[in-house]
């Protein structure tokens, strides 16, 4: 029974690219400045605010949901747009997102580990 509905899934994925005229590609760019890392984002025909911009478990993911009727239920599939490992110079508690004109702009602040990290380490003499 699970094998069907995840067929009937597919099926419902394949034909809304058939019939909707596909899924919009979105356009990413990066940008590196003094302070951050910058990803702008649009992606045409889905409004700013639907895009949804996560981190869990040290991963950065950028997606939006798409309507798809299965076995007569509408469920939201998400279309993942970016999904990466955050790097450790990234101050994880300071990313934050906005927007600008028609692009969401994800911005990713270095943390002090971003200049990098030395230390001299002593023998232990017991």
């Amino acid at each position: 029974m699970k094998n069907n509905k995840f067929l009937d899934l597919l099926t419902s994925v394949d034909v809304l690219n058939t019939l909707n005229g596909g899924i919009s590609e979105p356009q990413l760019s990066y940008h590196r400045h003094e302070h951050a890392r910058e990803i702008r984002l649009y992606v045409p025909g889905i409004a700013i605010e639907e895009v949804r911009v996560e981190v869990h478990n040290n991963t950065l993911s950028i997606f939006y949901f798409i309507p798809v009727t299965a076995n007569g239920e509408m469920i939201q599939m998400p279309q993942l747009i970016y999904s990466k490992v955050i790097p450790y110079y990234i101050d994880i508690s300071k990313i934050n997102s906005h927007g600008e004109a028609n692009e969401l702009v994800v911005m990713l602040p270095y943390n002090k580990l971003a200049k990098g990290y030395h230390r001299q380490i002593k023998l232990d003499e017991d």
